[in-house]
């Protein structure tokens, strides 16, 4: 694969704006999580079905739109006062509670009332002629005529009902062209506008769940920043990992470098160096047929294992790194276990192109399924990403996709390793793989 034109037209993205995206992707998904289980959020989501709720929608419209002209309270109200200035019933009222009406009525329920029928009786008797006068009197009619009439009864129905609490409360409601300002569900909806202005919630509206798909998914199990000074106070180990620490140490008979106990491994403000170096060094060397011997070598580097630091199964294995330089040095960040495979190259640099590939074992031979990388600089720094899962391995340099298979998927726990190594055959020289971060992230 050539990412040459990938990398002029943008389908590469650059290390900075690939971190930077990424970045903000996290900080993203941390603001999405917390906002989403915040109080705040809760009572904007409790707050929202209710405001929104058809019933809540027909309540406002109502309560701001009707007239207090189309109530019952202003009909009953309204009603009332226009009988207590009728001016029979006041007369009736007044005449309800005069002496001569009492007086009369005494009279006549004494059983008195056919003396008013003989006129000789009433003219003799200044008593009687006063009783038979009012009995012919206009208020004693109107009396009469209103007395247990329709209209006396509903105006005594309304002057009892618009005195009663709940029909002065309500009236006074309904009388209040601001009554929506009055009920709950107003300072319901003036919280939750309140809240729909947040600028947190107002973020978290907006964002699509699936965004945070690439971050949701994984937890980060390790991470390095290599803000140690001495092997000794980090999580690595110098040499190959052996469960014997004195056997972990050795080079190759078939290399060029000596593989130097960690001598060659530095911190220099928070990057990781492993330095190949011109430098006559002997060393014990795994020879074929002879077992471990003492070798002299032209070259000095070093190998690190994370056995201590990370092991695991799937998930995303992930390191910035650049490597400068001689280009007849290799360089790799690999994963093994406890046998030589399967053994996974997250990214080997051989003569100055990235080659990424898995060996494995098949029933007879060691295979390796790999892929050469052209078009960019190692010595730049770039992202170099494993995402393995239960089906396939995927690699990624920066954003993009840059290999994948299924023909072999381990099924056993690996370990990170960074090393530099000459072959036999090359030339050899100085050269450096410098580290930033190593990050490592399981489902």
């Amino acid at each position: 694969m050539n990412l040459f034109w990938k990398k002029v037209f943008g389908g590469l993205q650059s290390t900075a704006k690939f971190e930077e995206k990424m970045n903000e992707l996290a900080k993203d998904y941390q603001r999405f999580i917390s906002v989403g289980s915040s109080k705040e959020f809760a009572e904007y989501t409790e707050l929202y079905k209710i405001v929104k709720s058809a019933e809540f929608k027909e309540k406002k419209r109502t309560l701001i739109q009707r007239k207090y002209s189309d109530t019952e309270e202003y009909r009953d109200i309204t009603k009332f006062e226009k009988l207590s200035k009728n001016k029979d019933l006041k007369a009736y009222y007044v005449i309800a509670d005069s002496k001569e009406l009492k007086e009369y009525l005494v009279f006549v329920d004494g059983g008195n009332r056919v003396q008013l029928d003989d006129p000789e009786k009433v003219k003799n008797s200044p008593e009687l002629k006063k009783f038979k006068d009012f009995e012919s009197s206009k208020e004693y009619k109107l009396y009469i005529r209103l007395h247990n009439s329709y209209i006396l009864k509903e105006y005594e129905e309304l002057k009892e009902k618009v005195s009663k609490p709940q029909f002065i409360e309500s009236n006074k409601f309904w009388s209040n062209p601001k009554r929506w300002e009055t009920v709950e569900e107003y300072q319901q909806e003036k919280r939750f506008n309140i809240l729909a202005q947040n600028p947190d919630i107002q973020f978290y509206i907006k964002q699509k769940p699936e965004r945070f798909n690439v971050v949701s998914k994984f937890k980060m199990t390790f991470h390095d920043c290599f803000d140690w000074n001495t092997l000794n106070a980090s999580s690595w180990n110098s040499g190959f990992y052996k469960e014997k620490p004195l056997f972990g140490n050795y080079s190759f008979i078939n290399e060029r470098q000596a593989n130097n106990k960690g001598n060659n491994v530095s911190v220099v403000n928070g990057y990781l160096h492993i330095s190949t170096r011109e430098e006559k060094t002997q060393a014990v060397a795994w020879h074929p047929q002879k077992g471990f011997v003492q070798c002299d070598y032209d070259f000095s580097s070093d190998v690190l294992n994370g056995k201590n630091a990370i092991s695991q199964k799937g998930g995303v294995f992930m390191a910035k790194m650049r490597f400068t330089g001689n280009k007849s040095v290799h360089h790799a960040f690999w994963l093994v276990g406890e046998k030589q495979t399967p053994h996974i190259n997250i990214c080997h640099v051989v003569d100055g192109q990235i080659e990424v590939g898995i060996y494995w074992n098949s029933k007879f031979e060691t295979k390796y399924t790999s892929t050469r990388i052209k078009g960019i600089n190692p010595g730049e720094f770039f992202i170099y990403s494993l995402e393995w899962t239960e089906k396939e391995l995927i690699w990624y340099i920066n954003n993009l996709e840059v290999f994948r298979t299924s023909d072999f998927v381990p099924n056993t726990e690996l370990f990170p390793m960074i090393n530099s190594f000459i072959p036999e055959n090359a030339k050899g020289g100085n050269a450096d793989i410098e580290v930033d971060y190593i990050k490592v992230f399981s489902k």
